[in-house]
C-alpha cells in the first residue's frame, strides 16, 4: 500500500516539494556558512519524495550546534515551512481520498521546523540509529 500511495504522491505533490527543496539546498550551499543547511534542505527534499514508509529520528549525538542551527533555520525558514505543510495538509484532508497526503503533510511539520540533528529511517526500524 506504501509504495502506491507514494506513487501517487510522486506525481501529484512530492516531486514538486523535492524540487523546491533541491533548488533551497542548493543556494544555501553556495556559502561554506549556508552548507548544514543545505544538507539538511537536501534531506527533507528525499523524504518529500517519498513520505510513505520512512520517519524521522532525532541523533541523540547531534549536540549544541544543531541546536543553534535550528534556531536559526526556525527563525528564516522552518516557520514558512510549517505554515505552508500545516494548510496544504489541511486542504488534503478535507477530502477521503487526500486524507493519507494529508498526514504526510503533518509528517514533514517536525522536520521541516527543526531539520537538524534528525535522521530518516523507515518505519519498521525507528530506534535502529540509536
Amino acid at each position: 500500500m506504501k509504495t502506491i500511495l507514494n506513487i501517487i504522491w510522486l506525481f501529484l505533490s512530492g516531486f514538486w516539494l523535492f524540487l523546491g527543496y533541491l533548488l533551497a539546498g542548493a543556494l544555501l550551499c553556495i556559502t561554506i556558512i549556508g552548507i548544514p543547511f543545505g544538507i539538511a534542505a537536501f534531506r527533507i527534499g528525499i523524504f518529500a519524495l517519498w513520505p510513505f514508509g520512512y520517519t524521522t529520528v532525532e541523533r541523540r549525538d547531534a549536540g549544541a550546534p544543531s541546536c543553534l542551527g535550528n534556531l536559526l533555520w526556525l527563525v528564516l525558514a522552518g516557520w514558512w515551512l510549517a505554515i505552508g505543510h500545516i494548510v496544504t495538509g489541511f486542504l488534503l484532508c478535507l477530502t477521503i481520498i487526500g486524507i493519507p497526503f494529508g498526514i504526510a503533510n503533518f509528517k514533514l511539520i517536525p522536520v521541516s521546523l527543526f531539520p537538524l540533528g534528525r535522521e530518516i529511517v523507515p518505519t519498521d526500524q525507528p530506534f535502529a540509529s540509536r
